[in-house]
């Protein structure tokens, strides 16, 4: 494992994202979206997905220049068209937008069809938080989840995010898909030579498929699935998981009327097509409820609280959404991005074909 300096991999990204043709200031964007991750230890959607973009654009299914098309636009709501272009540049834009229409009427929603992967939803929701409001955002995906009971792969991994500004060192910052786990998660298990746990995904029969990197493969030709939040039965909440995916997908394709599940599969005629996922993104202006102050708070203080609650035997610790990821952060910022071996030949790779020096891995 070698530890690179965040400035380097933030800058290394950037380049790549200039040198497939996306706009300097967009590319600034994307490469910041996804460092957050890396800083966050979500090192599934860091330096580690960058990959996924760089193939997606030189496929033809994701365009770098990002052109948005505004379909209705009232007060306190948007609608857009993102036309295939770069996730995070859209997903920026648009909580901004949510962000200055709450300023003005309390409250401020976008939604949006035709667009690309965004990244961790968290980055969006924090933009909320650093402006004194709640955030949120969903997201649909390509279809790999089944309903409650059923095998075929349907619902994307949908993510739900909430974010909201606290007393604390940190917000409270909810971001997590509504499987138990996602394919990002799989693909860095493969680059990491490690199994994937059993509960994780299933195949036809309904049993646990534990090789990674045949995984990835039966989850693209649908001979494998993920399994939704609380299992695949219902008395272990499974139907909670279904549930709270299918809100998702709601949210993100029929106030935009957007393409959803088996529509997202990025595939038309067995041929690579954009995937057009559906996002949804909603800023909420504390000051229009209650003082900003009295809200962080109260917030600090269920945080607090929960913190505080007795131990199961054993465990020493209770964490809070968004605590973890705010510590990770100091660590990387001192130590480095994690770059193992596997992700080192990615890297190496898009240097070459792109003309990037790869001496700083070295």
């Amino acid at each position: 494992m070698k530890y690179v300096p965040v400035e380097t991999i933030e800058r290394f990204m950037k380049d790549v994202f200039v040198k497939l043709g996306v706009p300097e200031d967009d590319a600034k964007t994307c490469a910041e979206v996804l460092i957050t991750s890396d800083l966050r230890g979500i090192e599934s959607h860091g330096i580690g997905r960058l990959k996924m973009y760089y193939d997606r654009i030189l496929q033809g299914i994701q365009k770098p220049k990002t052109c948005i098309d505004v379909i209705q636009y009232k007060k306190a709501t948007a609608v857009w068209d993102g036309n295939h272009g770069m996730g995070h540049v859209i997903g920026v834009k648009a909580m901004q937008t949510a962000i200055d229409k709450a300023a003005e009427y309390g409250m401020g929603s976008v939604a949006v069809r035709n667009s690309t992967h965004y990244g961790i939803a968290g980055y969006y929701a924090l933009m909320a938080v650093k402006n004194n409001m709640i955030g949120l955002t969903f997201t649909n995906a390509r279809p790999s989840c089944p309903p409650l009971n059923g095998f075929t792969p349907l619902l994307g991994t949908n993510p739900i995010c909430f974010g909201a500004p606290s007393d604390e060192p940190y917000p409270f910052l909810y971001d997590a898909a509504t499987s138990i786990s996602q394919r990002g998660k799989i693909e860095q298990l493969e680059r990491e030579e490690k199994s994937t746990p059993p509960s994780w995904a299933i195949n036809r029969q309904g049993e646990g498929v534990t090789d990674s990197s045949q995984l990835l493969v039966d989850l693209v030709e649908k001979k494998a699935a993920l399994v939704p939040l609380g299992g695949i039965e219902e008395e272990t909440g499974g139907h909670k998981g279904y549930g709270l995916s299918t809100m998702v997908e709601i949210l993100c394709a029929a106030l935009q009327e957007g393409s959803f599940l088996y529509q997202l599969k990025g595939k038309e005629h067995e041929k690579p097509a954009p995937y057009r996922l559906g996002h949804f993104f909603m800023a909420l202006d504390i000051s229009s409820y209650i003082e900003p102050a009295r809200c962080r708070e109260i917030t600090g203080s269920i945080m607090r609280t929960l913190k505080n609650a007795e131990k199961l035997p054993g465990r020493n610790k209770i964490c809070i959404a968004g605590e973890k990821e705010y510590y990770r952060e100091q660590e990387v910022r001192r130590q480095g991005v994690p770059v193992n071996a596997n992700l080192e030949k990615k890297i190496l790779d898009m240097c070459r074909h792109l003309d990037i020096p790869g001496d700083f891995l070295t």
